[in-house]
């Protein structure tokens, strides 16, 4: 019956009617599967937290006032779309253990459910992706996306559509966490002789001519005058030898 009734609010949202048509039944079926599944009801606060998720606001909950169960709400009610659901975590074990806690709620109501982790290789983390809910780092999520950016094919990329997230412990994900930027690279198949040409015009460089000092900030940054000078003799330059390329930086450093 439950199923019946959650497969019957899909139908509607995919058909003529949007999420917030069908709002109140899919909350009073998550509530109705949690409690003959899990043996956890959702009380009148956590239903009004579910409503404030849904509509991308923070609600502050503290430790043990059921932060998890309450992010089921908007996850079902989004979930049904088949656009997929993105729950955001602080760390691999949570997403292994809420995926696997409320994975028996979703799964009742005929959703499927996978967490993300980093000891996971391309093939697992793709079929993760393409479940109707998924549990994930904000770090893995976050890396994922820059290594679907560098590939060539779009068949090698690993997410899915990007519709709907839930973030727990918001303030640390987007504030202190925020603050250390996500890098990556890939290798450099250019030959490494520029860095033995740029090490030998960086010896040449005199202050305050060429760059700036800045004692507080510990940072030396080149003027605009002599990168305008250096770029349009660059071209002629193209050395190859340290030597060939005084020439050009005596022109350059006289213009």
């Amino acid at each position: 019956m439950i199923i019946r009734k959650s497969r019957s609010a899909k139908l509607f949202v995919n058909g003529t009617k949007t999420l917030e048509d069908v709002i109140n039944d899919s909350f009073a079926i998550t509530r109705e599967a949690s409690v003959r599944v899990l043996n956890m009801r959702h009380y009148d606060v956590q239903i009004v937290g579910g409503l404030v998720l849904n509509d991308g606001r923070i609600a502050e909950m503290k430790t043990g006032e059921g932060k998890t169960l309450v992010a089921t709400l908007p996850v079902v009610l989004n979930a049904i779309l088949g656009k997929g659901v993105h729950v955001v975590t602080v760390n691999d074990y949570l997403a292994k253990r809420d995926s696997e806690e409320m994975g028996i709620l979703y799964n009742t109501l005929g959703l499927s459910v996978w967490f993300v982790t980093h000891d996971q290789n391309k093939e697992n983390k793709k079929d993760a992706y393409t479940k109707d809910v998924v549990y994930a780092t904000n770090n893995e999520l976050g890396f994922d996306y820059l290594r679907d950016n560098m590939v060539t094919k779009k068949e090698d990329k690993a997410q899915s559509k990007l519709f709907f997230a839930i973030i727990d412990e918001v303030d640390s994900i987007l504030v202190d966490e925020a603050r250390t930027p996500l890098i990556i690279s890939m290798p450099d198949n250019e030959p490494t002789s520029k860095y033995a040409k740029f090490a030998a015009i960086a010896k040449l460089l005199k202050s305050p001519l060429d760059y700036k000092i800045d004692e507080k900030q510990k940072a030396a940054t080149l003027t605009e005058e002599w990168i305008e000078k250096i770029e349009k003799n660059w071209k002629k330059c193209r050395p190859t030898i340290v030597c060939k390329f005084n020439a050009v930086w005596k022109e350059t450093r006289d213009a």
